[in-house]
Formats: C-alpha cells, sequence, structure tokens
C-alpha cells in the first residue's frame, strides 16, 4: 500500500472519531495527527490516541494549535485570542511528514468553522487527504450522516467510505445505499476500551480498508 493522508471527520461531535481513528492507526501502523485541539482541561485527543495503540512505528505529531476552550475551534480560537490559519496547518502537516501514512483527526463535524470562513471542507484539499466518515446511531443520524455525504459529494473530495460505530442498526445499510459511499466496518459499544479492543478491531477492519485504498 502507498502512503496516504486519511482525514477522519464525523457527522457530529462525539461520536467516537477517536476511537476510530486509534483503530485505523493501529490497522495501518500509520502515524497519527490532531491538528486542531479545542479543550485542554482533560486528556488530549492525541493523548487518548497514543494511549489505545501498541505498534512501535507510529509517531504522534504535535498539534498545530492547542485551544484551552472545548468549543468549536473558530470560538475557541477567538477567546484565546489567536488566529487559524489553513496555511499554518499545511506548513505543520509539510514539518511533520515522514513519508508514511498519517492518520488526521478533525475537531467535531464536517462543518465545524476553524476560523470565520474556513471550514474542513476548505482545508483537507490542501492536505491532498481522503475522508473517512464516522457515524453513530441516535435519532436522527440518517439526515446527518445524508448531509455529511452531500457536503463532501458537493465540495468532490474523495470519500474512501463510512464507519459506525455504536449498536447495528438497518440504517447502517440505507445510508450506505443512498449516500454511494463504502462500508469500512463499525465498532459495537464496547464495555471498556484499551489497546486489547483496538488491536481486535484494526484486524477486523484492515482487509476492507486495505482493499479500498488499493482500488
Amino acid at each position: 500500500m502507498k502512503e496516504e493522508i486519511i482525514f477522519v471527520t464525523g457527522i457530529g461531535t462525539g461520536i467516537g472519531k477517536t476511537v476510530v481513528s486509534a483503530i485505523l492507526t493501529e490497522a495501518l501502523e500509520a502515524d497519527y495527527w490532531k491538528p486542531i485541539q479545542s479543550g485542554l482541561d482533560e486528556k488530549t485527543d492525541t493523548d487518548i490516541v497514543r494511549s489505545l495503540v501498541s505498534n512501535k512505528k507510529t509517531a504522534f505529531w504535535k498539534e498545530a494549535f492547542k485551544l484551552q476552550t472545548p468549543a468549536s475551534p473558530h470560538l475557541s480560537a477567538r477567546i484565546d485570542n489567536i488566529h487559524i490559519d489553513l496555511k499554518d496547518i499545511v506548513h505543520s502537516c509539510k514539518q511533520q511528514y515522514r513519508n508514511r501514512t498519517v492518520i488526521i483527526e478533525g475537531a467535531g463535524g464536517l462543518m465545524v468553522p476553524m476560523n470565520e470562513k474556513d471550514f474542513y471542507p476548505d482545508l483537507i484539499p490542501l492536505l491532498h487527504a481522503k475522508v473517512i466518515v464516522v457515524s453513530n446511531q441516535y435519532l436522527g443520524n440518517i439526515n446527518h450522516s445524508l448531509l455529511t455525504a452531500e457536503v463532501l459529494k458537493m465540495k468532490k473530495l474523495p470519500v474512501i467510505g463510512w464507519i459506525f460505530n455504536g449498536t447495528y442498526h438497518v440504517n447502517e445499510e440505507d445510508i450506505v445505499r443512498w449516500s454511494g459511499f463504502h462500508k469500512i466496518g463499525r465498532v459495537e459499544e464496547e464495555d471498556t476500551i484499551d489497546s486489547a479492543v483496538i488491536k481486535q478491531y484494526a484486524a477486523k477492519i484492515k482487509p476492507k480498508l486495505l482493499e479500498l485504498l488499493n482500488n
């Protein structure tokens, strides 16, 4: 498999992007990067993924922006009196890139603003990234999933496929069919998420993930 830049986004906030990013990082023995971290009261997402990934090849990149307030990046940056410039994120990526596959985790959903005019669909093409979308099971997830898919298609962004999170529901197959995006796999609701569980899911989704990446 050639090196890939993979951007992990979601249909909303708190739907499992960090756990999915850890699984993808483990499956591909890739590097991991969270360009914008909003909220520093608890562990950062990089800290969490580092604690869950057990392979020895992964490097954990330094965030381009670390913001204090757990809010949308544009608001958190405004509170911290910081301006998020996409050029700075791209520069940080070029500085840390090691000719290896890297998993990049966005903050919140796809249409989260980073500043007063730029959203993640403006950043993804600058990073030459392919997209994986995380969808969770809740009332309204069809609407949020398909709206996310429509933006990705409208922006002509390359999408690898969906990873679903939570208890299985037939909605998954409908979302796959209506969106036209592949299903990579799913993550069940687990009582505990640790490195052993991450390794188990990494092995489970790796064949389909490699198949889609090599097409």
